[in-house]
């Protein structure tokens, strides 16, 4: 009997011992960018004319036509892993600050925030605040910025199916969903006034963004969820595909995550978003998320092998450059 205990004692231990292994690897091991980097679109010039995207982390993308400029998230202050899972979080606002000057943001129409979460709408308010924009959002993401003190007038509420114009962009709120992950769900009730935990940020519903401009049209997936037939009907040229957490998803989930979104909108390209390791500063080149949390490389790997097999161009937006994300689509993607 002794020895049968002592057995599976030690079957136990080495259990124990190999999943903390595990998790270790997971923990250290980060993939590398470096196999993707001939995907990337090339920087437009200086000079160009039109509207231009320019990728700046997480789902924060500046979209600007020389006129009028917008801006999705506008997340700069990725706060530390530590500070994230022990600490207070809110707003720094002279990294915003240094963000929105290498970026070249002086004035805003408008942030779009596309859920709540404190990688998405924690530091809006403060963004609109230094560049005279609106925050855009669901009532979670208005009690963001009124728990920052932006005034009033200077929140928008929107709801499914609601359009909005600034200059010549013309913008659908379309209802979607959050990635399934632990922290999916939750509404913030009412104003929230950092310093907060970050789990207080609350998904408070998530939207797919559609954005047209002229004959061209774009859309924003800030999270690799996704509602059945929502996007039916819709157009876009190009999605800005959010992938976080979707490597760590069934092949099942994500063929409808495909099917429901790229195919959906009739999509010539994709260029993925939300991949990178937001608890890392923005002075510090931008890499993928550490495996434990995500799987990059299958992500990937899904976004290549479907986008040869369905006709559909995946390219990387380099972070802090302008890019025209409809260069070089064939003709047949313009609408």
């Amino acid at each position: 009997m002794r020895r049968t205990i002592k057995r599976a004692l030690l079957i136990v231990a080495a259990g124990l011992l190999a999943g903390i292994g595990w998790l270790a690897y997971q923990f250290a091991h980060r993939p590398s960018f470096a196999p993707y980097a001939n995907l990337a679109l090339p920087a437009a010039q200086s000079d160009a004319t039109g509207l231009r995207v320019t990728f700046l982390g997480v789902s924060t993308l500046l979209i600007d036509d020389g006129e009028t400029a917008l801006l999705t998230d506008g997340f700069f202050t990725r706060p530390s892993g530590r500070d994230v899972f022990t600490r207070e979080i809110a707003p720094d606002r002279e990294r915003i600050r240094e963000s929105l000057a290498r970026a070249g943001i002086g004035r805003l129409a408008a942030v779009i925030v596309l859920h709540s979460h404190y990688d998405h709408a924690m530091d809006a308010p403060e963004v609109a605040r230094q560049t005279g924009a609106l925050v855009i959002g669901s009532e979670s993401t208005a009690n963001v910025a009124r728990g920052w003190g932006l005034e009033n007038e200077r929140i928008r509420v929107v709801r499914d199916g609601d359009r909005l114009n600034f200059g010549r962009f013309r913008i659908a709120f379309v209802l979607s969903r959050h990635a399934p992950t632990f922290f999916t769900g939750g509404e913030i009730r009412e104003p929230l006034t950092p310093p907060v935990r970050a789990n207080r940020y609350e998904e408070g519903g998530s939207y797919s963004v559609l954005i047209e401009h002229g004959e061209r049209s774009l859309l924003v997936q800030g999270s690799a969820g996704y509602l059945e037939r929502a996007l039916q009907g819709r157009r876009a040229d190009v999605v800005f595909l959010g992938i976080g957490a979707l490597g760590k998803q069934s092949d099942d989930y994500r063929q409808a995550y495909w099917r429901e979104v790229v195919s959906a909108v009739g999509a010539r390209r994709v260029i993925p978003i939300h991949w990178d390791d937001f608890m890392l500063p923005l002075d510090q080149p931008l890499v993928p998320m550490r495996s434990l949390f995500d799987d990059f490389d299958a992500s990937m790997k899904f976004l290549l092998e479907r986008g040869r097999s369905g006709g559909v161009d995946v390219k990387i937006a380099p972070a802090w450059a302008k890019i025209d994300p409809f260069a070089g689509l064939a003709a047949s993607a313009t609408r």
